[in-house]
């Protein structure tokens, strides 16, 4: 089997998919685990993204499902998490009003995540590193910072934390180790990005989402595609088992072994 088959069979996308079954299926697994758990919903944060906003649109879904199936209130809870000022924070709130989200909390992490970085570089001077905390490891911060706030959160609302990660991040590795990828449940894990955008636009996420690039949002002017050297038309090419480019494909399986350790267990004896 070549490596590209087996890294399509770990990641589970199909070549082609059927929009509205695909949007059911993901629907009814919120719904099947948000009973099986217990809890009174979901809480997903809603950067302005096109990944978020289709995970915010089946999770409202689902909640407002439950809710008619059981007679008892189930709600998603949308979470902006701005770092200072947000020029695209609109696209958060847009998202919000476009699925009629009820639940909405803003919580900006700037003043924690400031405090995080000086105290981390208060420890490197510790031991006679004097630097500042790099711009990947302040990035990083950010996404950890928000992760703990979601899970405060969560935790008084007893809501399961939505995680928006799926395939195209997978397979390069393109989320943050315990930041953006710790999460209770992911529903668009075997979706590649180019399918995401099919549920978008089925869903009805805002044309301002649908026209953006895409980016993690840890610093000014930051973009998936450019950052890897990838695009999103090659990574959901080849995940569709497609031929792609051979630099490409080569700059693709590259990525994905080196960040095998994003995916894989935690190792111990």
């Amino acid at each position: 089997m070549s490596l590209q088959q087996d890294i399509i069979n770990r990641l589970g996308v199909k070549p082609e998919i059927d929009v509205d079954a695909e949007i059911r299926k993901r629907v009814d697994f919120l719904k099947q685990y948000v009973q099986k758990s217990g809890v009174n919903g979901l809480l997903i944060a809603i950067s302005g993204g096109i990944d978020s906003a289709v995970a915010a649109g089946l999770c409202k879904k689902a909640t407002d499902e439950l809710t008619a199936e059981t007679g008892k209130e189930h709600k998603t809870v949308g979470v902006f998490q701005p770092y200072g000022e947000q020029s695209d924070i609109s696209d958060s709130y847009a998202v919000a009003e476009a699925f009629q989200l009820q639940y909405r909390v803003e919580t900006n992490i700037e003043e924690a995540v400031n405090e995080i970085v000086l105290e981390s570089e208060y420890g490197l001077k510790s031991i006679g590193v004097h630097q500042h905390l790099s711009r990947g490891g302040k990035g990083n911060v950010k996404a950890r910072t928000r992760m703990v706030v979601q899970y405060a959160l969560a935790f008084e609302l007893n809501l399961l934390v939505v995680g928006t990660d799926h395939a195209s991040e997978a397979i390069t590795g393109f989320y943050t180790k315990y930041g953006d990828g710790a999460v209770d449940i992911t529903p668009l894990s075997t979706l590649n990005k180019r399918q995401v955008r099919l549920l978008a636009a089925k869903l009805g996420v805002p044309q301002s989402v649908l026209d953006k690039a895409p980016t993690a949002g840890l610093w000014d002017g930051q973009t998936d595609e450019n950052e890897l050297g990838i695009t999103y038309d090659n990574n959901s090419a080849y995940l569709e088992g497609k031929q792609i480019d051979p630099a490409a494909q080569e700059k693709l399986e590259k990525q994905y072994l080196k960040t095998e350790h994003k995916r894989a267990p935690i190792p111990g004896i």
